[in-house]
């Protein structure tokens, strides 16, 4: 019996990269439209949202295509990942890139070698090891706050409780809090998911108005719920899947 490829594989086998980069470009203006009526509807405008191009699921090559789009903003959620790729382009200056996964403290030095924006520290410990790492690099490293808005066990990320103590507490150098980062629960619908996004910001506003503390940048939803995040007052949506629509399988 001959073994078939899946259909959708063997299109892909048969795509040439010159298609694979027009399909990124269309995915991207795509994406690009339905964060600008978003964002419109919440009373914003396109400049208000950073889309995180979430690269984990393809190669160097199709990163390279999708910054070549414009969406220079590359978010990685495995340490090994971020580290490969920003070592092999070093070439595109414009690439900012954003860990956006779980981050131990053993994987922290060589992480921050990539200049990152950290969008997952989850623990005091964590925080306290990137900002004692910063200050050795003599850097300064933006950080987001991750908060388990859902309360799912199986989550990472600080109760809504804990966070005054932690921003009260947080040290005076190596580390710049920028805000908080979260996840909708899972199997969450839009309508809930829109609920504990607006938590967020909820929960970011009384923070900074206890601690006085600025904290103007909120990473909320994914492909499946970033419209929902930014009419919740996302400033940044972490996007995969949708920008490789066509080209990977879709998670």
């Amino acid at each position: 019996m001959k073994n078939w490829l899946p259909w959708k594989t063997s299109v892909l086998l048969m795509m040439t990269e010159e298609q694979k980069r027009r399909r990124i470009a269309e995915n991207w203006a795509s994406v690009q439209r339905t964060v600008q009526e978003a964002a419109i509807a919440s009373g914003r405008c396109l400049e208000s949202v950073r889309v995180i191009g979430v690269t984990k699921y393809v190669d160097e090559s199709m990163t390279r295509a999708l910054a070549a789009t414009g969406c220079v903003d590359l978010g990685e959620s495995r340490p090994q990942l971020l580290w490969r790729k920003s070592e092999a382009m070093t070439d595109i200056d414009s690439v900012k890139w954003h860990m956006i996964g779980h981050l131990q403290r053993n994987k922290v030095r060589r992480s921050l070698r990539c200049r990152p924006m950290i969008h997952s520290v989850d623990s005091s410990r964590l925080l306290n090891a990137v900002a004692e790492e910063a200050e050795q690099q003599e850097t300064t490293v933006k950080v987001l706050l991750e908060v388990n808005i859902s309360g799912d066990e199986a989550k990472t990320g600080f109760l809504s409780h804990e966070l005054e103590p932690v921003l009260e507490a947080k040290p005076k150098a190596g580390v710049e809090v920028c805000g908080l980062m979260a996840m909708a629960g899972l199997g969450t619908d839009s309508t809930d998911a829109r609920s504990q996004f607006e938590k967020v910001r909820e929960l970011r506003d009384q923070l900074q108005a206890a601690t006085s503390m600025a904290l103007p940048e909120l990473s909320m939803g994914m492909s499946g719920d970033y419209q929902q995040a930014i009419l919740a007052g996302a400033t940044m949506v972490r996007i995969g899947s949708v920008l490789f629509d066509g080209l990977i399988e879709r998670r």
